[in-house]
């Protein structure tokens, strides 16, 4: 028998149905934002994610999908959206004429990290990148738009939490700072930090293990005063348009991040966070492209419907349709298109089972209204409307039928 390979899973229901309309509503607030749809590739060339990410990253180190393809190439499932985007960017050649852009994508990522609850090696991010603007404006509007998208798709009890982590001016004197105060404490450390220490301190702040013994008592950011004016500006930009908290230990997995970092978190676990970006002003140069500033965010689309707890019924009204007797199967089967032309959703065609059968197929369906036709009704020209909920019953002509089921609250 075949099974499913061990961390994938199918998705179906109302989990598949939140996550439609999660989908439904980033898509209504990009729109409003003006963000417009590039769809990347799955696969991309394994180097892209080593170059962008870095070497001392979780991504790279231990949870990348990646092969060698018939041609030799090194390739690797995509596990994040953005160095798919920076490539695009660079490969297209924005740069030359339209350097400021907005893109948006919603799509699969693929991850070989340990399944645990509610995590799996392949899940679904929404992202977004503001590329070609080095103003705290962007920086805000990326929030802004993560906020209300969260408001549109109904999550409520989240907390925002923001940081800045300074240029190549600050950083370096932070840096060493925080390589002298994790060294006195070394043997403590786990030892894919002590590997870390050197190369990536920050990375420490994050990790599951050390993270939360270190980060409190650690040394804080000292920033320059360019990045001191960029971070006071995203703040009175975000100032009464939403709640945030200044987290001066709050840093991001990935080695390409300056400046603002932001995460959106809901729960008390460790994997709380739903949501999570910030300003990555030197990556495309990195990648080969042009001296592009550019600020961005990742939504871990399962992780938001988590945060939402029960689940809404997403359903909406949805009619099926009952043959009683084989010589009205035809007249049956027209009232069902007749319906979807209406713009109403409509199932039904069961019309080899007799009515208990076709019933309960309509409960099965969830369907809220039945249409049912006989002899007596294909004569008349009408069909009998049956409220599921309720039972009650009434007949209608065919031509007044599409309106009297929108009419039914």
């Amino acid at each position: 028998m075949a099974k499913l390979v061990r961390g994938f899973r199918d998705i179906f229901g109302p989990e598949a149905a939140a996550l439609t309309a999660l989908e439904a509503s980033a898509r209504k607030v990009f729109k409003l934002y003006g963000v417009s749809e590039l769809r990347i590739p799955t696969v991309e060339q394994k180097e892209l994610f080593v170059k962008a990410t870095g070497t001392t990253t979780d991504i790279v180190q231990k949870e990348m999908y990646s092969f060698e393809d018939a041609g030799h190439r090194l390739l690797a499932l995509r596990p994040e959206g953005t160095p798919g985007v920076a490539r695009a960017y660079i490969e297209n050649n924005f740069a030359q004429g339209s350097p400021v852009q907005q893109f948006f994508y919603i799509g699969n990522m693929f991850r070989a990290e340990r399944p645990q609850a509610g995590r799996y090696r392949e899940f679904e991010q929404i992202g977004a990148e503001f590329l070609g603007n080095p103003a705290p404006a962007a920086d805000a509007q990326a929030i802004l738009l993560l906020k209300d998208i969260m408001k549109d798709f109904g999550v409520k009890h989240y907390s925002v939490k923001i940081n800045s982590l300074g240029c190549e001016k600050c950083r370096p004197l932070y840096r060493q700072a925080l390589i002298e105060y994790l060294s006195s404490s070394k043997d403590d450390l786990c030892d894919l930090c002590k590997d870390r220490l050197e190369r990536n301190p920050l990375r420490v702040l994050d990790c599951k293990i050390d993270g939360p013994k270190f980060k409190e008592s650690a040394p804080k950011m000292a920033l320059c005063p360019e990045c001191e004016e960029h971070f006071s500006q995203v703040k009175k930009l975000l100032d009464g348009k939403i709640d945030y908290i200044v987290d001066p230990c709050l840093v991001r997995g990935l080695d390409y991040y300056t400046r603002t970092v932001f995460e959106f978190q809901a729960g008390e676990s460790s994997q709380n966070a739903i949501a999570a970006g910030g300003r990555y002003d030197t990556l495309i140069k990195s990648m080969g492209g042009a001296d592009i500033p550019a600020v961005g965010w990742a939504m871990g689309a399962e992780r938001t419907c988590a945060a939402l707890g029960a689940l809404p019924d997403y359903g909406e009204k949805k009619v099926y349709v009952v043959s009683l007797e084989k010589d009205c199967n035809e007249y049956a089967f027209n009232i069902m298109q007749t319906l979807r032309d209406a713009g109403i959703i409509t199932e039904g065609g069961l019309f080899d089972k007799n009515i208990k059968g076709q019933m309960k197929q309509a409960d099965r369906t969830k369907a809220s209204l039945a249409v049912i036709v006989g002899g007596t009704e294909k004569e008349r020209g009408t069909a009998e409307l049956k409220d599921l909920t309720s039972g009650e019953q009434k007949e209608y002509l065919i031509s007044e039928l599409a309106a009297a089921i929108k009419n039914i609250k």
